[in-house]
This record gives structure tokens, C-alpha cells and sequence, in this order.
């Protein structure tokens, strides 16, 4: 009983709405309907692939789920590493709060602080300018908007990311550490040869959620700080499929575009999933 709403959440919401996908191999038209609308094969889909934007979509978006594979995801370990060597509780706390903070500001809010700070009048230009250094126009830079969105998504997840670290950290048997400190062990050494080991299977599960969503960036975070001049590193399918689907309404285009972004994050859950179902024991199914 307790799952029914479960169920029907998914079933209207996740399953149903599947019946949709076939416009992508439509030309959809609101006026003759989905049943009305002529079908047109993989017309969408080659037109996009022969597009010129796909291989600069396809690119930003790969890099930037790339760099937050390798910088994002990471990060809430160490803090939750860092935490954990904490002696006292009181500073514990200041930290974990402060880190915190930031998850629970809107991404509307996060966007305009970092429109503030880094335009040419901004906080941050003040500082360089202080340095005697030129001022730079920071979102208008095609070379800085990977870095800015990077260290933005470090700073705003990092803190709440560490919870279910510091959650399965507190699951480990103390007296793993003391066998560790009679073996000679240091505290770095107790780090890498007992905490680590015990929430490896925490970051196993996250790892291959992370895999899963690999081609879907923040696109509302994007859609905030890109514009015009930085299309070249900031445009990701995400945001393609914004102004392909919503302004300006073409429905069957954008629903393939999704349809191809959706099957490449299903393609690689189950290889995560396999990859480590075959070398360790941690697996989502």
C-alpha cells in the first residue's frame, strides 16, 4: 500500500509520457496532433548529426561532464576525508555548516551572484584591478566559462556531497583503526588503508549514478551565465534543446535531439554498471 503512490508517481509521470517520444520521428504539427502527424523516420536525427552545431554540442557538453567527473565529484570526498581527521567538534560543525550553505541557495540567486562578482565593474575585477592588472569581462571570455562553471558547481556541492560520505564513514568498526594504529599506522595511512576501503562502496553507487547522468549538465545553471560570445565553449545540448524546443516550438527536432541525449546516459549506466559488476562487488542491480 505504502508504494502504490510510488508507482503511479512513475507511471504517470516517467512511463506515460513516453508515448511522447515518437514525435521525434514525426513532423509534428500541434494542429493535426501526435496521431495526425506525418512520420518521417530518422529525418531529425540526421539532420541534427549533420548539423553544425552537433560536434561543438556534443564537445562542450562531454567536457564539462567530464571536468565535473573529475574535479566535482572528488571534492566531496576529500572534504568528507577532512572532516573525519577533525578533532574538534566545534569547528567541525562551523565547517560542515558553512560548506553547506550554498546547496540551499537557488540557482537563479547562485547565477546573479556570479553575474555580479565577475563583471568588469565586479568584486573580483576590483581586486585584480587593485593588483594593477586589466579589468576582463569574465562571462564574455569563451576561455573562462568552463572554469567559472566548474569551481561555481565545487563551491555550491561540495559541502551538501559530503553528507553520505561522512554517513557511511560513521558506519566503519573503530577497531579497524586501532589494529591500524598498533600496525604503526599514521593518520594519512589510516585514511587511505581503512576509511577509504569502508565508504568505497558509497562512492561505487554515486560514481555510477554520476556516469548515468554523464550527458546531462546543468543546463539551468548554463542557461544563466551563457550568452552569445561564449556559445563556442558554453552551448550543450541542453541548452540547444531550450531554444530548439521551447523558443522557437520545433517539437519533433528537439525531441529527437533528447531522445539521442537520453539513450547515450542509458548506454553508459549500464556499462558503469557492468564494468564494476565484473570487478568488485558493488553494483546498482
Amino acid at each position: 500500500m505504502m508504494l502504490i503512490p510510488v508507482i503511479v508517481y512513475y507511471i504517470v509521470f516517467m512511463y506515460f509520457p513516453m508515448y511522447g517520444l515518437q514525435i521525434a520521428f514525426k513532423d509534428f504539427s500541434a494542429g493535426t496532433g501526435m496521431l495526425g502527424s506525418p512520420w518521417v523516420g530518422f529525418k531529425h536525427f540526421e539532420s541534427f548529426f549533420n548539423s553544425y552545431y552537433f560536434w561543438r554540442l556534443l564537445r562542450n557538453t562531454l567536457l564539462l561532464s567530464l571536468y565535473e567527473l573529475l574535479f566535482v565529484f572528488p571534492a566531496s570526498i576529500l572534504l568528507a576525508l577532512l572532516l573525519n581527521e577533525v578533532r574538534s567538534s566545534k569547528f567541525k560543525r562551523t565547517v560542515q555548516t558553512i560548506t553547506y550553505m550554498p546547496h540551499f541557495i537557488s540557482i537563479v540567486v547562485i547565477a546573479g551572484m556570479l553575474v555580479d562578482f565577475l563583471s568588469r565593474d565586479g568584486l573580483i575585477n576590483d581586486v585584480v584591478a587593485w593588483f594593477g592588472l586589466e579589468r576582463t569581462a569574465f562571462l564574455g571570455e569563451q576561455s573562462w566559462f568552463r572554469t567559472i562553471y566548474i569551481s561555481s558547481n565545487i563551491w555550491q556541492g561540495v559541502g551538501w556531497g559530503s553528507i553520505i560520505y561522512l554517513s557511511a564513514m560513521s558506519s566503519i568498526d573503530p577497531s579497524l583503526y586501532e589494529a591500524a594504529r598498533v600496525d604503526g599506522a599514521g593518520r594519512l595511512r589510516q585514511a587511505f588503508n581503512v576509511t577509504l576501503p569502508g565508504i568505497m562502496p558509497t562512492i561505487v553507487i554515486l560514481l555510477i549514478l554520476q556516469i548515468g547522468n554523464f550527458m546531462t549538465v546543468g543546463t539551468e545553471k548554463i542557461l544563466l551565465l551563457y550568452n552569445s560570445t561564449t556559445y563556442e565553449t558554453a552551448d550543450v545540448i541542453g541548452t540547444f534543446l531550450y531554444r530548439k524546443g521551447i523558443l522557437e516550438a520545433d517539437y519533433s527536432y528537439s525531441a529527437a535531439v533528447g531522445l539521442f541525449n537520453s539513450v547515450i546516459n542509458f548506454t553508459l549506466l549500464v556499462l558503469a554498471n557492468a564494468i564494476t559488476r565484473k570487478t568488485s562487488e558493488n553494483n546498482l542491480w
